[in-house]
């Protein structure tokens, strides 16, 4: 006879979820490339401290955070999930593909897992260049690079109770639909 009792047994969260096992890394020293996942608030100097070098005359930092409004309807938070392995070989590969384009001197880009509140960041790209032209085209292309490849997934969570699970890759720039989303 089934026991209509909660189990007392826990639940075994899968690695790739379990927020103990992060932050997740990946870094090429040889490149200056540093590529995190993680649970914890970003630290917009930690990024910008491990592109730094003498050589660069240009030091670019983008934060992406959680805004309170979409389309009109009031957001509460936002959620984050990856799988890891994939992710940060995605990134990894974007962050060299983007050092080989600009001749960058460093690349940092960072994303944000789990309940991201109104606010903070979700996603840091910090990149440097000997000049600032090359810092700039850089930083925008990882940054969209990363929401068309990169296999995190976010939820927007909205305050009236709903919420929708979104590809980075479904906005553009300006934020409007390129016809990618699912129903």
């Amino acid at each position: 006879m089934a026991s209509s009792e909660p189990s007392s047994q826990p639940t075994q969260v899968p690695a790739h979820l379990d927020p103990k096992t992060y932050p997740r890394t990946h870094h090429n020293p040889t490149q200056n490339i540093h590529i995190t996942l993680t649970y914890e608030p970003l630290n917009a100097n930690t990024y910008l401290s491990q592109t730094s070098s003498p050589s660069a005359g240009a030091n670019i930092l983008f934060l992406g955070t959680t805004r309170d409004t979409f389309e009109g309807r009031s957001v509460s938070q936002l959620s984050y999930t990856a799988y890891p392995p994939l992710a940060l070989k995605t990134l990894a590969g974007i962050a060299e593909a983007a050092m080989k384009t600009h001749r960058l001197e460093g690349v940092s880009i960072a994303h944000r897992l789990g309940t991201v509140p109104i606010g903070e960041a979700s996603i840091a790209i910090a990149v440097s260049a000997g000049h600032r032209g090359a810092a700039w085209r850089a930083g925008e292309e990882v940054l969209e690079a990363c929401k068309e490849k990169a296999e995190i997934w976010k939820r927007e969570e909205f305050v009236d109770g709903g919420m929708e699970w979104r590809a980075n890759a479904d906005r553009d720039a300006e934020g409007r639909s390129l016809g990618n989303e699912r129903v």
